[in-house]
């Protein structure tokens, strides 16, 4: 239920959402150390999920599980758009 809340009603993600610790850079995740090559590797990971999209059909994601190929297009908009936000006044 969660996840199609999340995925599919049409509502912005609010801000404050505590990720999971291995998704977290403070926690279990990758601290972030070059700024150009991390917008790099952004680019090269939106590629593959945009291009090569099958690929994820199925995978699980830490949070809802197993998803869908048109899930995950829609979870990697929402997050994207996420955190785009976190730049705008």
């Amino acid at each position: 239920m969660m996840k199609w809340i999340a995925l599919y009603l049409p509502l912005r993600w609010p801000a404050g959402i505590v990720t999971t610790p291995e998704l977290d850079q403070e926690v279990g995740g990758t601290s972030p150390v070059d700024f150009a090559a991390d917008v790099v590797e952004l680019e090269a990971l939106l590629n593959l999920v945009t291009t090569h999209s099958e690929k994820f059909d199925g995978q699980s994601h830490p949070i809802f599980g197993r998803m869908s190929e048109a899930g995950w297009l829609r979870w990697a908009y929402l997050h994207m758009d996420h955190h785009l936000r976190q730049f705008s006044a």
